[in-house]
């Protein structure tokens, strides 16, 4: 089915044919329509525009309301202070587009897809092997999940990319470890996987760090195998290998838990571009883009200098040989324009590494990788803090393992879903609590601008009142309900009929699902999409309360509001998943 056009963009096509015919060197200018509390509708680009023509702009403004074509969608457009435009559209074109959007059989509800989709290669969810991932990997993992689902939405080819850390000196110190303590992998010949063998390995790892960190002679061993794995030596890789599978299993049944599809082939971990090191090092210093000081390959910065005002460069080889994290980011880039044909690379990380990505972004730039056709963009978030507004951390000041995290979310939603359920079994109870547990995560992440620290309040997070995607899903399983009530009486949409005040409401937001979607896709920004949608169920439990559904006055009442309701959960349906949050057909 074809994209239905929404009503602003109805209106502002009406608007700038009547602004060019009045003004015809106002030809393409933007109206600059936008929600209004005075109308559904206000315009303020016409004070600009009589400035620049030297015009009275409430004359101007008369004169654009004169050419207007009213009637299907405009019902009244008046001039307001200075030369505003406030314009009320028919309750017919509100009820006549929800409808269009409802007929829509792709699920689509008449969003229409990018007019230039391009490749996007997505960089986010980056956990360690070896490592348990903790409250740190939740942001990466959450976002960039959200920022896939609306890029594909949206029409975009994306590739995902999970960047995991699974090379360099962590490996050699591990590896070196438990070679001189074979006896500590106390699970070598059981069938533990998962969550308990990556406790073991992460046990080890904080062991074969403190050794490291104390022991001169074990720190050189270790060193010595990070060559042998460099170099590929069989035994070593062989170790190094069953690391990454067993971390692999732990990190899927983590994603798992978070409602996430993680597949293996995204997985390119910093390992994937060792072939790709020396030669990405050639060209930039053969370029002269980077250049040897003090033996190392560096790229200077005009304005990046440290406390001393000497300037800071990004290391891409060390002096011993060694290579640097820079290396395998520039490698990665390399290979994800050249070999991917990537038009667009976004990363999902921390904000703290801001100057690492802005230093790896120019020099691929200066070595010609990014150019005008190809941008690199560092999609930053800010931190996870506890209730004091502190970095979130056990009492004990260490960091919070995700699997906890996530378990007590879930059983503390399942506490709520319990209390609330009317006819659910335990299984149920069970599964919606999962549901409501992990959206309740998700969507306090997500609804607040990936930029800005934010508070990881439990409580707040799984309560019904509130901006919250619990209130967004018991708005939605409440719709199920009333469907599910109305037994044989169906939705239908009747244009003919007028709307009150919480209908239009409604349904006027409803409408404005395509151009939020498309906004958040272009913004990489959830958060405005979570706006919306918390807005669209506030409007819809005030409809509820001062619209009777299923005992409305007339039969074709009923059928309209059965249509609204069902809208309206539709269009919750289909944005919570583009968050990638689940909506249960029961509470």
């Amino acid at each position: 089915m074809a994209s239905v056009t929404s009503l602003s963009d109805s209106v502002q096509q009406r608007l700038a044919s009547a602004l060019s015919a009045t003004l015809p060197e106002a030809a393409g200018a933007d109206p600059l329509l936008r929600r209004s509390d005075r109308a559904d509708f206000q315009a303020n680009g016409i004070l600009a525009l009589a400035k620049k023509a030297k015009a009275n702009p409430r004359e101007l403004a008369a004169q654009v309301v004169a050419g207007v074509e009213s009637g299907e969608v405009i019902k009244d457009i008046e001039v307001s202070g200075p030369g505003f435009l406030n314009i009320t559209v028919s309750d017919r074109a509100i009820t006549a587009n929800l409808a269009a959007r409802y007929a829509d059989d792709t699920g689509r509800l008449g969003v229409p897809r990018a007019a230039n989709p391009g490749t996007t290669v997505i960089d986010y969810a980056q956990p360690n092997v070896a490592k348990e991932m903790h409250v740190g990997h939740l942001r990466s993992a959450v976002i960039g999940d959200s920022v896939v689902q609306l890029l594909e939405f949206a029409g975009e080819s994306v590739v995902r990319r999970h960047h995991i850390g699974d090379w360099g000196t962590q490996f050699g110190m591990l590896i070196q470890y438990l070679d001189e303590h074979p006896h500590e992998l106390d699970h070598k010949d059981s069938q533990v996987t998962g969550e308990e063998a990556m406790s073991n390995l992460d046990r080890l790892y904080k062991a074969a760090r403190k050794l490291f960190d104390s022991d001169e002679e074990f720190k050189t061993r270790a060193r010595r195998r990070v060559v042998d794995l460099q170099a590929g030596d069989p035994k070593t890789l062989a170790m190094w290998q069953r690391f990454v599978d067993e971390s692999k299993i732990y990190f899927f049944s983590v994603f798992e838990k978070l409602d996430m599809e993680i597949r293996d082939a995204d997985i390119v971990g910093e390992s994937g571009y060792n072939d790709m090191l020396a030669e990405t090092c050639r060209l930039l210093e053969e370029s002269g883009v980077a250049v040897r000081s003090e033996g190392a390959l560096c790229v200077f910065f005009d304005d990046v200098k440290g406390p001393d005002g000497n300037p800071v460069p990004l290391i891409v080889q060390k002096s011993d040989g060694g290579y640097g994290y820079a290396a395998t980011d520039l490698s990665a880039i390399r290979d994800r324009v050249f070999n991917l044909k990537a038009n667009t690379l976004l990363y999902v990380v921390d904000a703290r590494q801001a100057l690492h990505f802005r230093m790896v972004f120019e020099t691929a730039r200066r070595a010609g990788w990014l150019n005008e056709d190809v941008k690199a963009q560092q999609l930053a978030f800010g931190t996870v803090l506890g209730k004091d507004g502190k970095p979130f951390k056990t009492r004990a000041g260490e960091t919070i393992r995700l699997v906890d995290l996530l378990d007590e979310a879930i059983d503390r939603a399942s506490a709520v879903v319990r209390e609330k359920a009317q006819d659910l079994s335990e299984e149920e109870i069970a599964e919606r609590g999962a549901q409501v547990g992990i959206g309740a995560v998700k969507y306090a992440d997500l609804s607040t601008s990936a930029i800005r620290d934010y508070k990881f309040d439990l409580d707040q997070m799984v309560s019904l009142n509130g901006d919250t995607s619990v209130y967004l899903q018991y708005a939605y399983a409440r719709i199920q309900s009333i469907l599910r009530k109305a037994g044989e009486v169906r939705p239908v949409a009747h244009p003919e009929l007028e709307l009150a005040p919480a209908e239009r409401a409604l349904g006027l937001h409803a409408d404005a699902f395509a151009e939020t979607v498309g906004e958040a896709a272009a913004e990489y920004a959830p958060h405005k999409l979570a706006a919306y949608l918390y807005q669209l169920a506030s409007l819809y439990t005030t409809f509820y309360d001062k619209c009777p559904v299923l005992k409305a006055e007339t039969p074709e009442l009923v059928e309209n509001r059965l249509f609204l309701c069902d809208v309206t959960a539709r269009t919750l349906h289909r944005g919570m998943a583009l968050l990638g949050i689940r909506t249960p057909e029961k509470l």
